[in-house]
């Protein structure tokens, strides 16, 4: 389950890297062509930005994770929370439904939050919690940092980048002139440090508001994850309390140090 909260983290940076970072192109996007050798250097050039104006973000997520070769689908339904708070980042996900395969759709509370330093998931069901340190506590990281150890995020990634890890396209709309959303298709190539992890990314940005509607993944062992976003805000005011992680004691809990490893990868 450590991937899907990576996934959610991902989700976050590309949203407010594309919301805060990129300029107003509605119009020019409405006007780029797949075909246009321009076009794509346009579009990751919007992509490209800066967050120093964002103080919250918050988004309903739709998430669906699909096994083909296990015949098996997962659907989960959540909130996605953000906040710069105190020169701290701040996320809290929440999933509050699961539906497999074709079976009725449940409640199901399942959260992950994440401080700077400590990633936690917290199961309801399960009643289990894991907290995984992911750096040093005087070197407490951005999610939109996490996110990009392991995938990339657009808006936040260079360019050439970019390039070099994926073959990307700008793929043609079946609407044309009408469509409402930018399409990007990501490749992975042979040599890309993500090889091992995904096959291909696709990238759904909604030309009005500049924000993403939709992501999908495809890993090597053909796994496919598919989430829609819905109804965001920016910069609204957050509750600080949100944040905060409140294990019920009867809950069986599991720490997870930072690594030797990673502690040697630390910068300094």
């Amino acid at each position: 389950m450590y991937r899907l909260g990576v996934i959610a983290l991902l989700l976050l940076g590309l949203a407010v890297g594309r919301s805060w970072g990129a300029e107003d192109s509605s119009d020019k996007s409405s006007a780029q062509k797949a075909g246009d050798p321009n076009a794509l250097d346009a579009a990751l050039k919007n992509l490209q930005g800066k967050t120093a104006e964002l103080k919250s973000y918050q988004v309903n997520m739709d998430y669906v994770f699909k096994q083909p070769l296990l015949e098996s689908q997962q659907r989960r339904k959540g909130v996605l929370y953000y906040a710069k708070l105190d020169d701290k980042s701040y996320l809290r996900i929440d999933f509050r439904t699961l539906q497999q395969d074709e079976e009725k759709e449940q409640a199901y509370l399942q959260q992950y939050f994440f401080d700077g330093v400590w990633l936690w998931e917290v199961d309801h069901q399960l009643k289990a919690a894991t907290c995984r340190q992911l750096t040093e506590p005087n070197e407490p990281i951005d999610a939109l940092s996490l996110a990009g150890r392991h995938l990339p995020v657009l808006g936040f990634s260079n360019t050439d980048d970019l390039r070099r890890q994926f073959e990307i396209t700008l793929v043609a709309d079946p609407q044309g002139p009408a469509a409402t959303s930018d399409h990007l298709h990501l490749k992975v190539r042979p040599d890309s440090v993500y090889k091992d992890d995904y096959v291909t990314l696709d990238f759904w940005i909604d030309r009005k508001i500049g924000l993403p509607v939709r992501v999908g993944a495809v890993t090597p062992e053909e796994d496919a994850y598919e989430i829609r976003l819905a109804n965001p805000k920016v910069n609204t005011e957050i509750n600080p309390k949100l944040f905060r992680v409140d294990v019920p004691r009867d809950f069986s809990k599991e720490t997870i140090p930072l690594s030797r490893r990673a502690r040697e990868k630390q910068p300094g």
